[in-house]
């Protein structure tokens, strides 16, 4: 076991606000009850009181792996509508006495989930990057607001009678003339 200090420090602090997770839009925590780990130069991780997780979406895996500073963490698998993302959230069930207050609350890795404070959707609670905005095709104006593609068929010429193509040497080409279609 090794203790946090100045080298590695690590705080844990509650999170002023309530917070939902969201896989795939649907909730699988709410809480009000948040610890927020800072580990070092970590990014923030939430921890969620068991009780207040739908432990029904969860599955806990084999897989575990040791922290020098928190101690064993063990994983589960998110299992909803369909959906598998194994090894997505992690709990520490015994931790070392210098992060004792995390005992048991699972963490959720933030690729895997959407996380929502105080109501506000999650796009929200991010820094928004301008290039990844998408933008409606239709204002309700009939007009696309985007730029329009490029075809990826070629029109047929406007010399040729419409159901015929135009040759390269100016004959209109009629593959159906003869075959008695009605």
């Amino acid at each position: 076991m090794t203790i946090p200090d100045a080298s590695h420090p690590i705080t844990l602090t509650t999170e002023a606000a309530r917070v939902r997770v969201l896989f795939e839009g649907h909730e699988i925590a709410d809480s009000g009850d948040v610890l927020l780990l800072a580990e070092a130069d970590y990014p923030l991780v939430r921890y969620f009181p068991r009780e207040d997780v739908a432990m029904a979406f969860l599955r806990k895996t084999d897989k575990t792996s040791r922290c020098p500073y928190k101690g064993e963490a063990s994983y589960y698998t998110i299992q909803r509508d369909g959906k598998l993302i194994e090894n997505a959230v992690w709990s520490y069930e015994n931790p070392n006495p210098a992060v004792i207050q995390i005992t048991g609350r699972l963490a959720f890795y933030p690729q895997h989930v959407d996380f929502q404070i105080d109501g506000q959707a999650p796009a929200d609670t991010e820094s928004p990057d301008i290039d990844d905005i998408v933008r409606h095709t239709d204002s309700g104006s009939g007009a696309s607001q985007a730029e329009h593609w490029p075809p990826n068929v070629s029109m047929p010429d406007d010399a040729a009678p419409q159901g015929h193509d135009l040759k390269d040497d100016g004959v209109v080409g009629r593959p159906y003339l003869g075959t008695g279609s009605i």
